[in-house]
Parts: C-alpha cells; structure tokens; sequence
C-alpha cells in the first residue's frame, strides 16, 4: 500500500472542499489517486461541503469559433443517424454495431405468414402481438378462411404470462418454452422449422447485412425473399 505524506493529504481535502461542483472522483482523477482513498482521508479528516445545490460555476459565454464547433459536431450526428437509417439499434450479440432485427411467424412446414423488422435492440416478447395480428386469413380444405392459428410453438424469448393470456383470449393455444425447465440444446419437434427458414433469409445477400437507410425498403426485401420460399416450395 503506498503511503502518502501528511501534507499532501490536507491538500487533497482542502481542494476537494474548495471544488464544490467536483465529486470525489473527479477530485481524485485530477490527483492521480483512487475515489476511495480520497473518500477515506476527508471522512478522518471530519470535512464537509454545503449540502443542496450545487455552487453555481460562473462559465463565459462560447466564442464563435466554439458556438461553430458545436454546430459541425451535431451536424456529423444527424447524418450519422441518417445513414445508420429507421428502426435499427444496437446489436447486442455483435459488440453494439447497429443493426435490424427480422421477426416472423411461420405455419407448420416452415412458409412465411406474417413478418416484421425492428431494431436489433427490441426484445423479442415485444414483437408477438404485431406478427400475430398480421397473420392473413389463409384459406382451409373445408369451411371458412381461418383468421388465427389453433396453435402457436415460440421459445424462451416468449416465456412472459401476459403473453399466454393474451394468446388464450384470441383462442390460440400456447406451446412455449420455460427457463430453467426445459433445455436449450434441442429445438424440439416443431421450433425448429423457424430456425430453419431464418436460415434461408439469412443466405439473402441483402439481408444478411442491411443496405437500405429506410426501413420500409429492407422490410420490401424480406418480403421478396419470403414471397421466393413459398415460390420454391409451389414449385417443387
């Protein structure tokens, strides 16, 4: 432990009294030395500062060079924010890059019924009840169009009550995964269509990495790719 002289620590208190809108790590930034060092010697030390408000610091008005500088600084902001484009958001399994995040709701073999976009930063629970509510009324062997699905399988990502409830009052039964029960090393018989056709938008040069500065154009491509899975499979 390095000991520090006497003196040199009335001055320290002394400057950390006199810098009333400085904290104390701040202070002890200034000094070269750690916080909590600094915190011990003004509580032996029994010393204090006004309580409230801060002391209010008496600044000069920016010089035009500074109130320019300012101004060029918010405007490379902006057009960063306007390249980064709509709906993207830091990716949290890509050291925070800005991304987008595709969602979608698929039928039992895999085909596309309803799909969204966000920003990579939105939990997954937030996007159920928009995808769901866009899935199209799909024609059936017999009797009407059906409008909502019988049954919905999701992951983890879903594990919410206010989810299931809201499934059970549109009539849907839920099948989705619990934490801490059931295991991530299998998808199980039925979740592991949506992986799989993730996987094909994926091998899309235009989505695998975003492109378009506007949303509604990297949502236009997801479309044409979903549209090219259910071509395929009509084709087949």
């Amino acid at each position: 432990m390095k000991n520090y002289p006497p003196q040199f620590k009335a001055d320290a208190v002394a400057l950390y009294q006199s810098r009333p809108e400085a904290t104390i790590r701040q202070v002890a930034a200034d000094l070269g030395i750690n916080p909590e060092t600094l915190r011990n010697w003004v509580r032996a030390a029994g010393a204090s500062r006004p309580r409230g408000r801060r002391a209010e610091v008496q600044t000069e008005p920016p010089t035009p060079l500074e109130a320019e500088n300012a101004a060029l600084r918010k405007k490379v902001r902006d057009l960063e924010e306007e390249r980064e484009g709509d709906l993207t958001g830091p990716n949290p399994v890509d050291r925070g890059k800005k991304g987008s995040k595709i969602h979608l709701v698929t039928e039992r073999s895999g085909l596309p019924l309803s799909i969204g976009i966000s920003g990579a930063n939105l939990h997954d629970s937030q996007a159920m009840e928009p995808l769901v509510r866009g899935i199209p009324p799909i024609r059936s062997h017999r009797g009407p169009r059906r409008r909502r699905p019988a049954k919905l399988h999701a992951d983890k990502g879903y594990d919410y009550d206010h989810l299931r409830r809201w499934l059970r009052s549109w009539g849907i039964t839920h099948r989705i995964a619990r934490k801490g029960i059931e295991t991530s090393q299998r998808l199980g018989r039925h979740r592991w269509t949506i992986e799989r056709t993730m996987a094909w938008l994926a091998g899309c040069r235009r989505l695998h990495r975003r492109y378009e500065r506007k949303a509604e154009h990297f949502l236009a491509f997801t479309s044409i790719a979903c549209t090219l899975i259910c071509f395929r499979r009509l084709t087949k």
